[in-house]
């Protein structure tokens, strides 16, 4: 399965759109694609994973890595959008506890 990553970047937000399957084959794509964004001063960075219809632990990994990058560079950093199985795996593995894992963006009503 491919992953479709879509990066809308401006001065300190950066808006992640991620579609597909997160795994050991598509991490790799996510992680090059994403941790230089991670490294940006004070970014708020906010990834939307309403498309993801499976990851294993390799994707989970690169979420903690983009999150130690964000937070490094006194930034801030949201995942939302997950599903029901998806939040069930970040809070399986206490990372729910530690990574900001709203279900909706600012604003939106839901």
């Amino acid at each position: 399965m491919n992953i479709n990553i879509n990066v809308n970047n401006n001065d300190t937000l950066t808006e992640v759109t991620v579609n597909g399957e997160i795994d050991v084959y598509t991490a790799p794509k996510l992680k090059e694609e994403l941790i230089p964004l991670s490294e940006k001063e004070n970014v708020d960075m906010i990834v939307d994973l309403s498309g993801v219809s499976y990851m294993d632990s390799t994707g989970l990994g690169v979420f903690v890595g983009l999150f130690k990058n964000v937070r490094a560079h006194e930034g801030s950093f949201k995942i939302i959008g997950l599903s029901s199985r998806l939040q069930r795996l970040f809070e399986i593995t206490g990372l729910a506890d530690i990574i900001d894992i709203s279900g909706k963006m600012e604003g939106e009503i839901r």
